[in-house]
């Protein structure tokens, strides 16, 4: 048995290679051998969201507070809120954060394959962010 304390783990800054504005990443649980399942909670500002992204078992979101925004490679954009569970498939291209005017924070579940849970790609531009290509 692990036991995680509340607030024994350090929060972590998202990379500005990952992120674009504020985002703290709140380690929750580590995938332990054999198992390949993390989680942790993550909070974005206002107008921050993830770069484009697939992964590779999947991933799935609980949205906890605020309001914040999902998309797929090719739908639309689908405004997320507490109580909202989402789960990309695996490989499905898509990024996720907060509205421009509301922070969010998810809890993000996903499986690494061979260690690696995401694979990054490029930034989503504020043209895609605000739905306007």
């Amino acid at each position: 048995m692990d036991i995680k304390r509340s607030g024994s783990q350090p929060s972590a800054k998202g990379s500005t290679e990952y992120f674009t504005g504020t985002v703290r990443i709140d380690p929750l649980f580590e995938a332990y051998d054999p198992g390949r399942t993390s989680g942790a909670s993550v909070t974005f500002e206002p107008g921050a969201r993830t770069a484009w992204h697939t992964h590779l078992l999947g991933q799935t979101l609980i949205v906890t507070a605020g309001c914040g925004l999902v998309q797929r490679w090719g739908g639309a954009i689908k405004q997320i809120r507490p109580g909202d569970v989402v789960w990309f498939p695996p490989g499905e291209k898509h990024w996720h954060g907060a509205t421009e005017t509301t922070a969010m924070t998810h809890i993000a579940i996903q499986e690494g394959l061979d260690g690696k849970p995401v694979d990054w790609l490029e930034q989503v531009s504020d043209e895609q962010y605000e739905g306007r290509s």
